[in-house]
C-alpha cells in the first residue's frame, strides 16, 4: 500500500536559497526538454530518445547526472498523462477548445514546481533528523527536518522509491513515497452503513452523526471574505486568495481525515467492515437551485471516501461501495420505497408501517443492508465446471 510522508524542510536563507534555485533551474531545463520533445515527437514523448537528445546538454548547462535523468522522466511522464486525459475525454471531445489548445503546445512547468529525489541526491539521517540534498550550487548537508513521531516511524520502517521537493508558501516540504504493507482483510460480522450528505458529512446506521455545520459555517466565512479580497483587484489580492483557497483547502481535509478515523476505528473495534454509497458523477446526476450550486461543488464527499477507504485497507477492515439508489427514501423493515416517506429532510416516516427516524440513520441502515448481500454475492464461490 502506497502512501506518503510530509516532512517540513527548516533551512537556513542560505540553503533555502541554494534550493529555490535548484527548482527554478531544473523546471526551466524541463521547459527545454519539454520543447525538444514536443518538436521531434509530438504528445508520444518518447523516453529513450529524448535521453539521446537532451542528457547530453542538461549535463552541460550544470546538472547533476541523476538530476538530468529525472527531468526527462517527468517530462515522458507529463506527456503520458496528457495522452491518457486525452484519451479518457478529460479535456473534452477533438472540437474542444481546452483540448486543442493542450495538444497545440508543448506542455509548460512552472518554475518552483515540484522536483523529484531518489536516494543517489537524496540520503535521509532519521536518527539526526536531518537530510543530504543535492542542489546546483553543492550538496545541502545537515538540512534539518521537522514531523510527528508516527511520521517518523513510518520513514524508518517503511520508505521506498523517491521523494518531492516542494515550496508551499515560503516553507519547504519533503514528500517520501512509503509502501506500508496491508494486512489480512478479515470476514465482516456486520457492516457499518454510512450516508454522506452535505449537512451531516457522515451518519452511520448506528446513530453517529459527523455534521457538516461547523465546516459550512467556515466555507461561507470563506466565501465572504473571498468576495472582499476579489473587490480590490491587484496582484497581492490575487496571491491571497490563492493562499486563503488553500488553506480552506487544508482545513476541510483535516475535518474528513477526522470523520474518518472515526469510522474505522469504530469498525475495526467491534469487527465489522465499512459500506459506503458509490456516489461517482452524483454532480452530474443532480439539480439543485443555483444559490445551492456552490455548496454543492464544495462537498468534499469523494475526498472523506478516499480517507475511509484506505484507512480501512491499512486496519484490515472490510470495505464496499454499494448501489446508493433510493437509500433515502425505501424503508428498512417493509421495503416500501416512496419520496413521501421522506417528508422533510431530516425525517423519515414510512406511509405503509408508519416506521419513523432521523433520514440520515434510515439510509445508513439501508447501505448496511445492502452491504450484507453485496458481500456475500461478491464472496460467492466459482460454479464448478460441468
Amino acid at each position: 500500500m502506497k502512501l506518503v510522508v510530509q516532512v517540513k524542510l527548516l533551512p537556513t536563507p542560505e540553503q533555502a536559497a541554494a534550493l529555490a534555485d535548484t527548482l527554478r533551474q531544473v523546471n526551466a531545463a524541463a521547459n527545454q526538454v519539454s520543447a525538444v520533445a514536443f518538436e521531434e515527437f509530438g504528445l508520444r514523448g518518447r523516453e529513450t530518445p529524448l535521453r539521446r537528445l537532451c542528457y547530453g546538454d542538461l549535463k552541460a548547462d550544470g546538472l547533476g547526472a541523476q538530476a538530468a535523468q529525472h527531468v526527462i522522466k517527468r517530462v515522458v511522464d507529463a506527456y503520458t498523462t496528457l495522452r491518457a486525459n486525452i484519451r479518457n475525454g478529460n479535456l473534452g471531445g477533438p472540437a474542444s477548445p481546452r483540448r486543442r489548445k493542450a495538444e497545440s503546445k508543448p506542455i509548460v512547468f512552472r518554475l518552483d514546481a515540484a522536483h523529484t529525489f531518489d536516494d543517489r541526491n537524496l540520503s535521509w539521517q532519521l536518527d539526526a533528523g536531518t537530510v543530504s540534498i543535492w542542489t546546483t550550487t553543492g550538496r545541502s548537508k545537515s538540512l534539518p527536518f521537522a514531523c510527528s513521531t508516527d511520521q517518523a516511524r513510518t520513514l524508518a520502517a517503511h520508505r521506498r522509491g523517491e521523494s518531492d521537493l516542494v515550496q508551499r508558501d515560503g516553507t519547504w516540504f519533503l514528500i517520501a513515497t512509503c509502501d506500508v504493507p496491508e494486512p489480512q482483510v478479515r470476514e465482516p460480522v456486520d457492516w457499518v452503513g454510512v450516508d454522506r450528505g452535505i449537512v451531516n458529512l457522515a451518519t452511520t446506521c448506528d446513530g453517529d452523526n459527523h455534521q457538516g455545520r461547523r465546516l459550512d459555517r467556515y466555507r461561507r466565512w470563506q466565501a465572504r471574505k473571498r468576495a472582499e479580497i476579489q473587490a480590490k483587484r491587484t496582484r497581492s489580492a490575487a496571491r491571497l486568495l490563492k493562499k486563503r483557497a488553500r488553506r480552506e483547502a487544508r482545513h476541510a481535509r483535516h475535518v474528513n481525515h477526522k470523520i474518518s478515523k472515526q469510522v474505522v476505528a469504530v469498525a475495526a473495534r467491534t469487527g465489522r467492515g465499512i459500506a459506503l454509497e458509490e456516489l461517482g458523477g452524483i454532480r452530474e446526476r443532480v439539480t439543485v437551485p443555483r444559490d445551492q450550486r456552490a455548496r454543492l461543488s464544495s462537498w468534499p464527499f469523494h475526498q472523506l471516501g478516499v480517507f475511509i477507504a484506505y484507512k480501512a485497507r491499512r486496519a484490515g477492515v472490510p470495505f464496499i461501495e454499494v448501489d446508493p439508489a433510493y437509500t433515502s427514501q425505501r424503508c428498512p423493515r417493509c421495503g416500501h420505497t416512496e419520496r413521501a416517506n421522506r417528508p422533510a429532510r431530516d425525517h423519515f416516516h414510512c406511509r405503509r408501517c408508519g416506521l419513523a427516524g432521523p433520514a440520515d440513520v434510515v439510509a445508513g441502515v439501508n447501505v448496511r443492508d445492502r452491504a450484507r448481500s453485496a458481500w456475500v454475492f461478491v464472496n460467492m464461490p466459482d460454479p464448478a465446471p460441468a
